[in-house]
């Protein structure tokens, strides 16, 4: 498998995981952490955990909702302005959380370049 395939797979596993004991944020943990050991090139950096933490909270948030109904998001959804549509609210979660992760998977990237750089001093 390509290392992106495994990233992706590596950082859903580990946001599933951590989403048990830790707030919202633990999918940044997840990226970061995928991204320090699992190296990517590129544009592949940002996109792949975006894609794995887009993917991961939309079928969540959409499990969640669907087993009341989408009720509350679809009120939410009414409080912003998406006009009471609860699937775009589930697809704007997915892509806050995808970028929250993607940033953060830069962050590993450029933590990793940083190490491997004072490894050759």
């Amino acid at each position: 498998m390509s290392k992106n395939i495994i990233n992706f797979i590596a950082t859903i596993i580990i946001a599933i995981i951590l989403s048990q004991f830790l707030p919202w944020w633990s999918v940044m943990v997840a990226s970061f952490a995928t991204s320090l050991f699992i190296g990517l090139k590129r544009i592949a950096v940002f996109v792949v955990p975006f894609l794995a933490i887009m993917f991961y909270w939309i079928v969540y948030a959409f499990l969640l909702s669907n087993s009341n109904d989408f009720l509350l998001a679809k009120k939410i959804a009414i409080l912003l302005p998406l006009k009471g549509n609860a699937y775009l609210l589930i697809l704007l979660t997915g892509v806050i959380g995808g970028l929250a992760a993607g940033i953060s998977g830069m962050f590993g990237k450029q933590c990793l370049i940083l190490l491997n750089r004072d490894k050759n001093r």
